[in-house]
């Protein structure tokens, strides 16, 4: 196996082989440039090098091209011989082939469901998911500090609009113990899971929850497999695209154990369409996705940012990644002519050309790149000629997609939606026994009521009237008739329910015979 993945060479004006090193993959990496220059193929021989390095692939198919990646590519194919110049010229055997694939798609249409529990992801996530005001946001960890302290699982949204409903209705005791919940707050959070539910939100939350470990799986010939999220119509939400990717993320940080420096990655995560993780975002999360690049690396995953510029990504975290490939930006305005000068400024300076210039210069399938070499160093910036793909350029078809889903180690686990006792049921069941007891203790006052009326009916020839709001006779006589011992008597054993049945089984039938 090889220590590196090719990623491209030079001729004439070119510099260097460029090889991204396995080793300091886990540094994450950057993939930026102006649509249509060439990132998704650059994206696509990157998949093709860590799966074949048994490194398993995380990536999102925003456009639906990556589909190929599962198909070997062709001598038939329109650009064969342009692909087969090119690897003469950077000096690569080129040789078609396919790659494992897994399809996953969180519509459940175009892949395997993949979904977690709305405690999975947890307030902080749910609240940016639905652009929740910091009060609002409030509110809405009381609900989920209730829902631990009263073991009410959050799976579905289902159930937290039901937990919602009893946070609102018990909303006087929880401000007393945890602070003001307002009826507007929860109207407000209600409204936005409405909202989130018509975006396609219902189908990112329940269960089976997606496992780690079926996107970490090697396969038997020791290639990582490559898994693919149909992002194509996720995209048309974008908040919802964003937070689904950052919390698979913030999962493989939470629970992957440290590993230090291995020689290859456990997994590599590849964040396409990045400026939607960070267009908006409040500084908690953006400090929150800093952690977890700084972090994540010693737990063996790398994360690679895909993105139109650099500019797209904060500096705190730009700073983080190590391996960059930067395909041409374009600058028409002052602002991008800026943002051009401060992307070169990021790379380190080669003396054969300038590099500010070079970027603004390179065509489709070319690019300037910078790896990180012996002791971590960034590389001197080259300008490289990126290799073709040994798998499929463009997507599958429906015929074939369907027959990899089918195929695939992972068929049938995730398909059947599962609904268990959650908070919604149990909530439900709460209510129901609640009504239940209020009936019966309705029905209960009303037998005591026609009890005491009967009594009374008997009492009123000695002028004598018993309520249920006195137990006894206040009277300080020292001797008591016969009828009022037994009527103080009742009186006493009317507190308990055994006392209710001698009233009407005993007394009934003696005022009656009298």
């Amino acid at each position: 196996m090889s220590d590196g993945i090719f990623i491209g060479g030079g001729g004439d004006g070119y510099g260097a082989a460029q090889t991204l090193l396995l080793k300091y993959a886990n540094r994450h990496g950057l993939i930026a440039g102006a649509t249509g220059t060439g990132k998704t193929v650059t994206l696509q021989i990157l998949a093709e090098g860590f799966s074949a390095a048994g490194v398993p692939v995380f990536l999102s198919d925003v456009k639906g091209d990556l589909s190929g990646l599962a198909a070997a590519g062709s001598a038939d194919f329109k650009l064969h011989d342009a692909f087969m110049k090119r690897a003469d010229t950077i000096g690569l055997d080129l040789t078609y082939d396919a790659f494992p694939v897994a399809f996953w798609d969180m519509f459940g249409e175009q892949g395997h469901p993949v979904r977690t529990t709305v405690a999975e992801m947890g307030p902080l996530l749910i609240a940016r998911l639905m652009e929740l005001t910091d009060a609002q946001e409030g509110v809405l960890n009381i609900a989920f500090r209730v829902a631990d302290e009263q073991g009410l699982p959050l799976l579905d949204l289902k159930d937290l609009q039901a937990l919602l409903v009893w946070v609102g209705e018990n909303r006087a005791e929880l401000s007393l113990q945890y602070g003001n919940v307002s009826p507007a707050s929860i109207g407000a959070i209600q409204r936005q899971l409405l909202v989130l539910d018509t975006q396609g939100g219902t189908n990112l939350f329940g269960e089976p929850a997606l496992e780690l470990s079926d996107l970490m799986a090697t396969e038997a010939d020791g290639r990582g497999r490559i898994n693919i999220l149909a992002a194509d119509k996720l995209m048309s939400s974008p908040r919802l695209y964003a937070t689904f990717l950052l919390w698979l993320l913030s999962e493989l940080f939470e629970e992957l154990p440290e590993v230090g420096d291995p020689d290859k990655p456990r997994l590599v995560f590849f964040f396409d369409e990045a400026h939607l993780l960070f267009d908006d975002a409040p500084k908690a999360l953006v400090d929150k996705v800093e952690q977890v690049a700084r972090l994540i690396r010693s737990k063996g995953v790398g994360v690679y940012f895909i993105t139109q510029n650099p500019a797209d990504v904060p500096e705190d975290i730009l700073g983080q990644l190590g391996n960059r490939v930067q395909h041409a930006l374009r600058a028409f305005t002052a602002r991008d002519r800026k943002q051009l000068r401060m992307a070169a400024e990021t790379y380190r300076e080669n003396p054969r050309f300038d590099t500010e210039q070079a970027i603004r210069e390179v065509g489709v399938g070319e690019a300037v790149t910078s790896m990180l070499i012996k002791k971590g160093i960034p590389g001197v910036v080259e300008r490289t000629l990126i290799r073709p793909p040994s798998s499929q350029l463009g997507p599958l078809t429906k015929a074939e997609r369907k027959a990899v889903i089918a195929a695939s180690p992972v068929a049938g686990k995730y398909e059947a939606l599962k609904d268990r006792v959650s908070a919604y049921e149990m909530l439900k069941q709460r209510a129901a026994e609640a009504a239940a007891a209020a009936e019966k203790a309705e029905a209960e006052e009303e037998d005591m009521d026609a009890v005491f009326r009967e009594y009374n009916a008997g009492r009123r020839y000695k002028g004598t009237r018993v309520t249920r709001s006195t137990s006894r006779s206040t009277r300080s006589r020292k001797t008591e008739s016969f009828g009022e011992a037994i009527g103080n008597v009742v009186l006493k054993e009317l507190k308990g329910t055994t006392g209710r049945r001698i009233v009407r089984g005993i007394l009934g039938g003696l005022f009656k015979g009298r």
